[in-house]
């Protein structure tokens, strides 16, 4: 089968050499630490390409300065990385034999890959689901739990997250229900309607068995959203096309206080609970959630969306709620914007550098792998991009701009990790910075601008500069003191 590699061979040879966690940037010697460069082009003529090293030294004329200080910290990071959709498992199963699956797998979580270290689970099926699969959850007979089993995602879903895990033993699961089973729904039906209050719980129990079921399968939950895009349909009474549930801050926090979060204190699992897991234009709605006296407890913090409102709306939440979480947990792309370069930029801009500068402590794109016919889809988006994208004709594997994106942070960037002050110059050179577990620090710059651009990054009373074609992603990574 013929597949796209994920970069150069020059960049996938030097690969090696970048040894994160123990000698990333190091000089002999006690000298001026060695500064390892990685930068992908909107042209694509450099895919997260490893460059010549830069090296911390004296002086620099550069007008346009970027000033890391490893001393000053905010938030503890979690991972990046996206969704193992129905479709998206489906297709890495079915449609790749082991050979490429496990040369996949390892492109995208391993060490010699980009490393992704999150990803979001859909539990039942969500608008991307195979036709075979349809609208299901783990218990679709009424009245209760009796015939709840997981059978479906243990054909095809687990046995990839499994891989997953085995290549990245750092990776972690959030897991997110589209919707409950439709006999505890308003509306007997998995599209639209709420939550019968007089169900929160059983659907509480459904949600501990689902995260039992999954720990048990070697998969643990590190998080739960109760309701994806609980705002999607508007209303109650509305439809979304897909499985969907509405539920109000006000129901979400009666739910989570009453039931779900009580439960999962009771059942042993270190699950954390999340909030709204909808978009940015509504940082009220977590805010609700955890100001309720009981279910603020249960919940560490809130997962926002990117399709609606700005990025800063994290940043609101967060203002109101320090000692509260913020994960971006789905953004996808697609062919409403197909130009690589427009995409590299904005994505890295909003998502990245956006995303973990308004707080986010994890970054989770949509789908991981799509069809060439941006499927399967199961009523939602027609024309949605995946992290990768698979041939059904013929196998190919195409890595396409969300890979170099996540590459560009995932690769250098471990759970554990706290982000650190940088300077960042809107529409110019745009940064965020962070600091690893053993030291090692991890710079990514944009240049957001329309033309080339030469800066200066200074840490510890030494600089280097480096230049950056417009639109250009670079990863700077050295040994800090």
């Amino acid at each position: 089968m013929k597949r796209t590699r994920p970069w150069r061979r020059r960049a996938a040879l030097l690969a090696g050499t970048l040894l994160l966690g123990t000698a990333a940037g190091t000089a002999p010697g006690g000298a001026a630490p060695v500064v390892q460069v990685w930068e992908t082009t909107g042209d694509k003529s450099k895919l997260l390409e490893r460059q010549e090293d830069e090296e911390f030294g004296s002086g620099g004329s550069a007008q346009t300065i970027i000033d890391v200080d490893p001393a000053t910290t905010y938030q503890t990071i979690d991972g990046f990385g996206a969704a193992f959709t129905d479709s998206a498992a489906s297709l890495v199963s079915h449609n790749l034999d082991q050979g490429a699956r496990d040369e996949l797998l390892n492109n995208l979580f391993g060490v010699d890959g980009i490393g992704l270290s999150l990803v979001r689970q859909p539990l039942g099926a969500s608008d991307f689901a195979t036709a075979e699969s349809g609208d299901y959850t783990f218990d679709d007979t009424c009245c209760d739990l009796s015939d709840f089993n997981t059978g479906h995602d243990e054909a095809y879903i687990l046995p990839i997250l499994r891989q997953a895990k085995q290549t990245n033993p750092d990776l972690k699961v959030m897991g997110t229900p589209w919707s409950a089973p439709a006999w505890m729904k308003t509306n007997d039906n998995v599209d639209g309607g709420e939550l019968k209050t007089e169900n929160h719980g059983v659907f509480a129990d459904y949600l501990v068995k689902t995260a039992q079921a999954y720990s048990d399968a070697g998969v643990p939950l590190d998080f739960l959203s109760i309701q994806n895009e609980p705002y999607h349909p508007e209303s109650g009474d509305g439809s979304a096309g897909y499985p969907s549930m509405h539920m109000s801050p006000e129901q979400q926090a009666a739910a989570i206080g009453d039931e779900i979060g009580p439960k999962f204190a009771e059942s042993g699992l270190k699950t954390q609970l999340l909030a709204w897991d909808h978009n940015w234009s509504h940082p009220e709605y977590p805010g609700i959630v955890v100001d309720d006296p009981e279910a603020g407890q249960y919940v560490p913090g809130a997962a926002f969306h990117c399709y609606e409102g700005d990025v800063s709306g994290q940043s609101e939440f967060q203002q109101a709620h320090p000692d509260k979480g913020i994960w971006l947990t789905e953004c996808s792309g697609g062919d409403w914007s197909p130009d690589f370069a427009q995409n590299l930029k904005w994505q890295t801009q909003h998502l990245v550098i956006g995303g973990t500068r308004n707080w986010a402590k994890g970054v989770a794109l949509w789908n991981i792998a799509l069809d060439q016919n941006h499927g399967p889809t199961n009523g939602g988006c027609s024309d949605c991009r995946g992290v990768v994208t698979v041939n059904t004709d013929d196998g190919q594997v195409t890595y396409n701009e969300e890979y170099y994106v996540l590459g560009h942070v995932a690769k250098f960037v471990k759970p554990g990790a706290q982000r650190v002050e940088s300077t960042s110059n809107p529409n110019r050179i745009e940064s965020v910075a962070f600091r690893n577990a053993d030291g090692t620090l991890a710079l990514l710059a944009l240049n957001a601008s329309d033309s080339e651009q030469t800066f200066q990054v200074r840490s510890g009373g030494q600089s280097f500069e480096h230049t950056l074609p417009a639109g250009a992603v670079t990863t700077f990574t050295w040994q800090g003191a």
